[in-house]
C-alpha cells in the first residue's frame, strides 16, 4: 500500500517541480527594479501580501538557488543583490542538525555576489514593504533548518549601485 502511494505522489512531485521552473521563466523577462525572489525554507508562511506569490518547490534548498541563480545569471536585465539573516552564523548544529553544512554550501553558491546579512525581521521588514507595491515570488523548498531563507533585491544589471550614487550627487543643488 505505502509503494502504491509512493507511486501515485511521484507525479505530483514532477509537477511541482515543473511547476515552479515553469513560473521562474514566464515571470523572470517581466520581474523587474524592485522585485524580489525569496528562497525559503519549509517552514516560510503563506501570507496575505497582495504582492507576494508563494511557490512550493520540493526541491532542497541549496539545490533551489542553485537554479534559481542560473536562470537570474540569463536574465541581462537583473542582477541579484542577496540579503541573508544575521541569526544563521549563530545557529549551533546541536539545534539544527546540518546547518554548517548549508551555511558551507551558501557561501559557495554566494561567492563573489553583492550580499548583506540582516536580522530576519528587518529583511521580512523590506519584503512586506516591497510586496505592496512590486512583486514578490517566493520560492519555497523542503529543507527544515531555521534562518535560512535568501532574500534576493533584483536591481537592474546595467545601473551600478556607484553609478546610482553620482547621479544623485549631481542633481545636488550647488
Amino acid at each position: 500500500m505505502r509503494r502504491l502511494l509512493s507511486l501515485l505522489l511521484i507525479p505530483l512531485h514532477l509537477h511541482a517541480q515543473s511547476f515552479w521552473q515553469d513560473k521562474l521563466a514566464r515571470d523572470l523577462p517581466l520581474l523587474g527594479h524592485r522585485d524580489w525572489i525569496v528562497v525559503a525554507d519549509a517552514a516560510y508562511p503563506l501570507k496575505n501580501s497582495p504582492g507576494l506569490e508563494v511557490v512550493a518547490t520540493g526541491l532542497n534548498q541549496p539545490d533551489l538557488l542553485a537554479a534559481v541563480l542560473k536562470s537570474l545569471a540569463s536574465a541581462r536585465h537583473l542582477r541579484p543583490v542577496f540579503f541573508t539573516d544575521s541569526e544563521l552564523p549563530f545557529v549551533p548544529d546541536q539545534d539544527a542538525n546540518g546547518i554548517s553544512s548549508y551555511r558551507a554550501q551558501l557561501a559557495v553558491l554566494l561567492k563573489g555576489g553583492e550580499t548583506a546579512s540582516l536580522p530576519q525581521a528587518q529583511i521580512e521588514a523590506k519584503v512586506e514593504d516591497a510586496s505592496r507595491a512590486y512583486h514578490v515570488l517566493v520560492l519555497k523548498s523542503a529543507t527544515t533548518l531555521p534562518y535560512t531563507a535568501v532574500y534576493i533585491d533584483l536591481v537592474p544589471s546595467y545601473w551600478s549601485t556607484d553609478a546610482e550614487k553620482r547621479l544623485r550627487a549631481a542633481m545636488q543643488p550647488r
